[in-house]
């Protein structure tokens, strides 16, 4: 598992720190804006309501108290004259406001030059005459607010009996508009300070909140990437510091778990790199003795005959399994270098072919002309594995086409085997490369068996030179029926080799083989 030698501070973070402190300066400014509003919209309602409430009463008390004292001194029925000394003294008494004196049809106006009709309503007349109590209106007039109050006036023998005569006064009400104007602009323009702090302490709030997220999120990152020993620092006692708590908990069991497996892992490889040595030496005297019985085989009885073929069928089988388990752990063990070279690889193809006698058996399509840096024997067992595949499990014709193609991450060379056989059962694309996979489980071979069936370690082996070339391999099903096996590599010719490929005396070296059998030949 590799280990992560630092972070990035875009990306994720950027995303997640940025995101969520817009949001919560998004909520309190939003939260801070409502509240002002609200505050400014009730404040300005009752500013509103008082002042004028504080007027009307004033302007009803006024007109009741001033009517009752002239009302004393004036005979009903009256005539033009006395109606509009009534209306006149009335008006001086409440400070001048214009006051509309009526009298069955005689009408007196303290201000001659005043237009009472469009400020005195229908309806404020009809619940005057009508009633026997102070009434009054807001009224808008040429875009102006005006109150209106009317009231009968009664005789004084108690009854509270109407005498016909109506009184009516209008106030001017813009001296209280512009009070309640200035006083919503006062609060109005106390919102921007308000929602200015607000943003200050989301600012802060937000930075107290995400720092230790933020310190969580990059914890978990680098957990993500291998590095296994990162911790958070536990501050506080709320939600965030059992959170981190937590974290840091999961991190240490990952870590002890992580040390377990690995060890476990190595004891696995060691044992089977230390078994697989150990059988190296006894096979090699089972080799020879199995060879020379096999040499003699025809002068033994029948039965002693057969039993000498199938030891020494049984006998190379293990060898080469034994060489695969070898080759698989030394790819556990990370100790596979290439020795890569210029190669010519449709020469290198026919070679492998012809190698094992299969140039008869197999039909090639190769582009001439396709050099690339790559271990050839490597490339050697990967052809070997699987064109073996298709010839042993396969029918025939099996073909084998290499072509290069260019795509958007570069020029890649593609070597592609195809059978005519029943294919892959369903599903097995997917775990044909697993080790000791076999994609046919009513073949496993007895005791006896010496149809060549393999370890199920070749195509794992293939796939791991693939990729050590830089390449895979891909398994799937042909248009015409059959398996197909396409290698993908990387064209990389001289002027453009990995680091990798440094001279083979500059490079170390393992126990490879070097005989010319390929590792994982009997794959599945």
């Amino acid at each position: 598992m590799s280990r992560r030698t630092g972070r990035s501070r875009g990306g994720p973070r950027g995303r997640f720190v940025g995101g969520l402190r817009t949001r919560l300066v998004v909520a309190f400014v939003v939260v801070a804006l409502l509240s002002a509003v609200t505050s400014t919209a009730l404040a300005y309602r009752d500013a509103r309501t008082a002042v004028l409430q504080r007027t009307q009463n004033a302007a009803v008390d006024d007109l009741r108290e001033r009517v009752t004292a002239v009302a004393a001194d004036f005979d009903v029925p009256p005539d033009q004259r006395s109606l509009s000394r009534f209306a006149a003294k009335v008006s001086d008494g409440i400070g001048g406001r214009i006051v509309v004196a009526r009298y069955q049809d005689l009408v007196a106006v303290s201000d001659s030059l005043a237009d009472t009709e469009g400020r005195i309503g229908t309806g404020l007349r009809t619940a005057v005459r009508t009633g026997s109590e102070a009434l009054f209106q807001r009224v808008t007039w040429r875009g102006e607010p005006y109150l209106v109050v009317g009231m009968p006036v009664t005789y004084a023998d108690g009854d509270h009996r109407t005498s016909g005569l109506e009184v009516f006064s209008i106030t001017d009400l813009r001296a209280e508009r512009d009070d309640t104007a200035a006083l919503l602009d006062s609060v109005r323009s106390g919102v921007v300070p308000v929602v200015l702090l607000a943003a200050v302490l989301a600012l802060l709030a937000a930075r107290t909140v995400l720092r230790p997220v933020r310190e969580l999120g990059r914890a978990t990152r680098e957990l993500a990437a291998g590095d296994l020993g990162s911790r958070v620092a536990v501050t506080g006692h709320d939600e965030l510091a059992d959170l981190a708590r937590t974290f840091n908990d999961t991190a240490d069991a990952l870590q002890a778990s992580d040390a377990e497996l690995r060890e476990q892992e190595a004891k696995a490889r060691r044992f089977v790199a230390d078994v697989s040595h150990e059988l190296r030496t006894p096979l090699a005297a089972m080799t020879m003795v199995a060879t020379v019985l096999e040499e003699d085989a025809d002068q033994l009885p029948p039965d002693a005959a057969r039993a000498a073929r199938t030891v020494g069928a049984e006998t190379a089988r293990l060898s080469r399994l034994v060489e695969d388990l070898m080759e698989i752990s030394r790819f556990d063990a990370g100790a596979v270098r290439l020795n890569a070279a210029e190669t010519d690889l449709a020469e290198a193809v026919r070679a492998s072919l012809a190698l094992r006698g299969w140039t008869d058996r197999v039909r090639t399509d190769l582009a001439e002309g396709v050099r690339a840096r790559v271990d050839r024997r490597r490339v050697d067992v990967i052809v070997a594995n699987l064109v073996g595949n298709a010839l042993r499990h396969g029918a025939p014709p099996v073909t084998v086409t290499l072509r290069t193609s260019v795509a958007a991450d570069g020029e890649w060379v593609t070597l592609e085997v195809a059978d005519h056989g029943p294919g892959l059962p369903p599903g097995a694309g997917d775990r044909v490369f697993d080790r000791f996979y076999k994609a046919d489980a009513a073949r496993t071979r007895g005791a006896a068996d010496d149809s060549g069936q393999g370890s199920g370690l070749g195509t794992a082996i293939a796939l791991e030179n693939a990729r050590l070339h830089g390449g895979t391999i891909d398994a799937g099903a042909g248009p015409e029926g059959g398996a197909v096996f396409t290698l993908r590599l990387p064209l990389r010719r001289t002027d453009d080799r990995p680091a990798d490929d440094r001279p083979a005396d500059d490079r170390p070296t393992d126990d490879r083989r070097t005989d010319d059998r390929p590792t994982g030949e009997d794959a599945e």
